[in-house]
């Protein structure tokens, strides 16, 4: 049994250091607003899942959903579903998945790392990479995701290609390759800062 002198004592803080510290608690609305916006993501997939079963068998109203919500476009009406509209549906969850992904990332890996521990250490269900987290790590792995997204964009805009200008075409892309770029320049700084011991 541990004796209480052998207990570490936290520091007792001044009061405005004590309030200063205090304040990153204004935080916690934040991830708890990214929380609900979680949920309008959850029901959005539930609402063009349920959209894309129903076409499946034949509902021509979910059907019409389905091309609206995707921008799909065509010299002629749409009698069912085919395998482009298929793939951009699949591809819009898809999206909405890896968007999700980035959220829990900001919300558990912002708030572990700028507001408060979780005790999560010993947990079944700790995510592998929350062992190691943080503000430059969360950075990177951020990139990552905003790449991810990016790539899914670019390609549902490829394969409706036909819907869009050359224009927008040109941009998705250039935009994307800046993504990688900045996403390359992030890893490498935090390569060159990060001394080689602490990233084993």
């Amino acid at each position: 049994m541990t004796s209480p002198e052998s207990t570490p004592k936290s520091p007792k803080l001044r009061p405005i250091p004590n309030f200063i510290f205090a304040s990153r608690w204004l935080q916690l609305p934040l991830y708890l607003g990214l929380i609900a916006a979680q949920g309008v993501y959850v029901f959005h997939f539930w609402v063009e899942l349920v959209h894309l079963l129903e076409a499946a068998f034949g509902s021509q109203t979910a059907l019409q959903a389905l091309v609206s919500s995707i921008g799909y476009k065509s010299d002629v009406p749409v009698p069912a579903l085919n395998e482009t509209i298929i793939m951009l549906v699949v591809l819009a969850l898809i999206d909405v998945v890896m968007i999700s992904n980035l959220l829990i990332m900001v919300i558990v890996g912002g708030y572990e790392t700028f507001v408060s521990r979780m005790d999560l250490d010993g947990h079944p269900d700790q995510p592998e990479w929350l062992s190691h987290v943080n503000a430059s790590v969360l950075k990177v792995k951020l990139a990552t995701a905003i790449i991810g997204i990016s790539s899914i964009h670019l390609l549902k805009t490829f394969i409706n290609a036909a819907n869009y200008d050359l224009k927008v075409l040109m941009w998705q892309t250039i935009i994307h390759t800046v993504f990688l770029l900045s996403a390359l320049a992030i890893a490498l700084t935090d390569r060159i800062m990060t001394p080689a011991t602490e990233r084993h």
